[in-house]
């Protein structure tokens, strides 16, 4: 388990994209899907990284009828992630309801199971949903509009720079970045460069400073 290259994955801003709305009888608040937290563990910890078990799964009462004649069952359960020696807990609630009991049993329980996998999961940062419990969403972005946002600033400082050794200087400490841009992007901002670098040649004060 590299905890260096994980570290540096769970610290990223949770992409907005992956978060649900709240739903009628659903959870509250905006949500992450079970598979997505499980594809997010995968891709995280490796699939061979991470494990969880579950500590207690119990029917937290009786099972009822509603308005429409369906049952209505409802468990608890309690579970269990470790990842590279580090274990965590947390409890999870589901809800089943069905004209079949063993329907709404066996939905109870795999709401209650995924619930408390999220719960648990979420104690290890943003891609499992902590940042979703921040009023302010300060760890929650869009990649793309962020990214669109960050090539703004990049042309800006491409503008503002008054050498040539500025613009060399500016390419060796953002190219990496850059390279992760879209090639519209990385052609705009190429653009922008040249046409800085050609105005500053040609202009009095870069030839006196040579």
């Amino acid at each position: 388990m590299d905890w260096q290259q994980a570290t540096s994955l769970l610290e990223q801003k949770l992409d907005t994209n992956n978060v649900k709305p709240q739903r009628a009888n659903g959870p509250k608040g905006d949500y992450l899907e079970g598979w997505h937290v499980i594809n997010e563990a995968n891709r995280i910890f490796g699939f061979g990284g991470w494990s969880y078990e579950i500590l207690s799964l119990k029917q937290a009462c009786e099972p009822t009828k509603n308005g429409n004649g369906n049952n209505v069952v409802a468990y608890i359960c309690t579970i269990s992630v470790s990842v590279g020696g580090v274990t965590r807990q947390d409890v999870g609630y589901g809800s089943g309801i069905s004209k079949s009991l063993g329907d709404a049993h066996e939905g109870a329980t795999k709401e209650a199971v995924t619930d408390a996998l999220k719960r648990a999961l979420r104690t290890f940062g943003n891609q499992f949903g902590l940042a979703l419990y921040d009023k302010e969403k300060r760890n929650i972005e869009d990649p793309k509009q962020a990214q669109k946002e960050r090539a703004g600033n990049l042309s800006a400082e491409l503008k503002a720079i008054s050498t040539v050794e500025g613009i060399k200087s500016f390419w060796d400490d953002n190219v990496d970045e850059i390279k992760t841009f879209p090639q519209v992007t990385q052609d705009y901002l190429q653009q922008v460069s040249d046409k800085k670098e050609k105005d500053l040649e040609q202009s009095p004060s870069q030839e006196a400073a040579e």
